[in-house]
């Protein structure tokens, strides 16, 4: 494994992309949508970007300069020049700080996989840069295999957890209770709106006092 895998929390946290180009704005939407502050740094802008949807990404337009690299978390070098994206590297690594190369991932510190969002949960695929294609191709697949019915379904568990330890129940204990919950096809029943058949299952393998209702009461203005 040439890769360490892990999740970033990187909410109110600061971000630089150097490069307004498309791959910078992707860049840039990306970490945006997962609450960073985000700084672009570029000569130029895509229409995206300059319509930006996000008030936590600000543009300067500007030539990159090492200070720009002060106070950041993280830095993605997405310009077209390749000298300058090396430049960006070699300057955040004097700072301690992870950069993200867009020509090349034996190039940076860390690539970036393609990922499938379902709300709460998320799914990443890596060929560790062998295989963009292959990546791709992955990603598709689980895009058609798991709708977002599965992400309702792991906001719906992650509720009932967080009652079972407000109510001092064992988490080793747990396990039974959600294997019970998770052979019971809820993800069917959530495609299909099917409530009713959920509260049934809930009560069933949890008791009184669990409904879909109580859980989830913005199940039914939920995209499926």
């Amino acid at each position: 494994m040439d890769y360490y895998p892990i999740f970033l929390d990187v909410k109110d946290r600061c971000c630089l992309v150097v490069g307004g180009g498309a791959v910078g704005t992707r860049k840039a939407f990306g970490l945006a949508g997962a609450g960073a502050r985000v700084i672009v740094v570029s000569l130029g802008f895509s229409d995206e970007l300059l319509n930006r949807p996000f008030s936590a990404i600000t543009l300067k337009k500007k030539d990159f300069q090492d200070s720009d690299l002060d106070g950041m978390s993280l830095a993605f070098a997405a310009t077209d020049n390749m000298k300058l994206n090396a430049r960006i590297r070699q300057a955040a690594q004097k700072k301690n700080i992870l950069c993200n190369i867009a020509d090349g991932p034996d190039k940076g510190d860390f690539i970036l996989p393609a990922v499938v969002d379902r709300g709460d949960l998320l799914f990443a695929v890596s060929t560790c840069g062998a295989s963009p294609a292959l990546s791709r191709r992955l990603r598709m697949a689980i895009e058609t295999r798991f709708g977002r019915e599965y992400g309702i379904l792991a906001t719906l568990l992650g509720r009932i957890r967080s009652i079972l330890l407000e109510q001092g129940h064992d988490p080793k204990g747990h396990r039974k209770i959600f294997c019970a919950l998770l052979d019971a096809d809820l993800p069917e029943k959530i495609a299909a709106g099917q409530t009713h058949q959920i509260d049934a299952v809930l009560t069933m393998v949890l008791g009184d006092g669990f409904s879909l209702e109580r859980l989830m009461p913005d199940f039914g203005s939920r995209e499926l």
